[in-house]
């Protein structure tokens, strides 16, 4: 990585009372900024704790989305614990919550009150369905979320032959919407710079879903035609696996047609203008898997490559993982716990002048809570009080 001066959020205090994936992965982005993310957690700790993998006691599942964070535990029932975070909340810069709408309040830690007790602060509420309207209460997960929005049939579309929608194994709309979380609260922190004031974040997984499917928001206010028998982008059979060649402008199905030698297509006329090109599309790839199938996997992504068709085989998440690209850039940065130490991944971005890497421990349950207490200006003797009643751990 090169020189940096620094991470660009250094000095902001985030209180992180967030669970699972989308909350805490926004709050691990800033605290990758350099904003000193205080995670609050049960007596029990969050439910990622427990997921594998878990070694000694440590998830790497729980550390890949806090590493970086400062951890405390408050048991939010006691009214010792929230004054604490109403103290904690007095010097904040940003406090990132993913509760049901509704229940911070019945803490006694809704906006209105730590808002007007803090002017300066980013509240950013994380729900299914946002803060407010009909649907609001609506419990809400990841791959619910998939469903109500419309992406997995409108991904099921693009599949032909298909009638049943996928099942959902990666939560898109969490890390979606923990990233669009991220970015909507350093806007209101820049915002904060010329106005003083902080204000109320309210992010919505299911806009954050539909914002993916941005053809389709198009498509369903006007009369199409309906879409052509295969889809533009899929699998080209090889003679060991797949590859994919991504043939999406006149100069990638011109080169698509060299590399496979039939230059032929380019005059076609099933082939040489878009719109029959797309009408004929599966024609085209039966005669192109003539050659492609005469070929290992390797050779056909290389043939593809040196003609400057953009086109991958298809690869696990491991063999992705050992890509040199990703070597090169120091995509993935070490994490240590009580298990030893894993591997994460970076943001996807660098900056010239800051350095946004993840920092390299993930805190144990409740690990700095004393610490944080102590900052805080409370005294050995009413922490040890908070200990004995069971609002903060031993």
């Amino acid at each position: 990585m090169s020189a940096t001066t620094g991470r660009p959020l250094h000095g902001l205090r985030v209180i992180d009372m967030t669970t699972t994936i989308a909350g805490p992965y926004c709050a691990r982005l800033l605290a990758d900024a350099g904003a000193d993310v205080i995670k609050v957690e049960s007596p029990e700790g969050e439910l990622t704790r427990h997921r594998p993998p878990v070694r000694n006691g440590a998830s790497t599942s729980y550390g890949g989305l806090n590493a970086g964070k400062r951890c405390m535990v408050l048991d939010l029932k006691q009214p010792a614990s929230v004054e604490v975070v109403r103290r904690l909340v007095a010097n904040a810069d940003v406090l990132v919550e993913n509760f049901r709408p509704g229940v911070m309040d019945r803490f006694g830690l809704g906006h209105a009150g730590l808002t007007a007790a803090n002017p300066k602060l980013i509240y950013c509420a994380i729900s299914g369905f946002g803060q407010t309207g009909p649907s609001s209460q609506l419990a809400a997960y990841a791959p619910a979320i998939h469903a109500s929005s419309g992406f997995d049939l409108a991904h099921m579309a693009y599949q032909p032959g298909r009638t049943m929608p996928d099942y959902c194994g990666i939560y898109i709309a969490d890390v979606l919407t923990g990233t669009y979380a991220y970015g909507a609260i350093t806007t209101a922190l820049v915002q904060r710079q010329s106005t003083g004031r902080g204000q109320v974040v309210d992010v919505s997984m299911l806009e954050a879903m539909l914002n993916l499917t941005l053809g389709e928001v198009q498509g369903t206010q006007f009369e199409l035609p309906p879409p052509p028998p295969r889809h533009m982008f899929g699998p080209v059979a090889t003679a060991d696996g797949f590859v994919l060649p991504a043939i999406a402008s006149e100069r990638s199905f011109q080169n698509a047609a060299k590399a496979a030698g039939r230059e032929d297509w380019i005059i076609d006329p099933r082939f040489a203008k878009y719109p029959d090109r797309r009408n004929n599309w599966g024609a085209m790839i039966d005669e192109m898997e003539d050659w492609s199938r005469t070929l290992s996997t390797a050779d056909c992504e290389a043939a593809f490559s040196r003609h400057g068709v953009p086109c991958s085989a298809y690869r696990t998440v491991a063999e992705a993982l050992a890509d040199p690209q990703l070597a090169h850039r120091q995509a993935l940065a070490e994490v240590r716990d009580a298990g030893g130490s894993f591997r994460v991944m970076n943001t996807p971005f660098r900056l010239s002048g800051a350095s946004t890497q993840v920092r390299d421990f993930a805190a144990a349950l409740g690990e700095h809570t004393r610490e944080i207490l102590a900052e805080a200006g409370y005294s050995a003797a009413e922490i040890e009080a908070m200990a004995t009643s069971g609002a903060i751990n031993r």
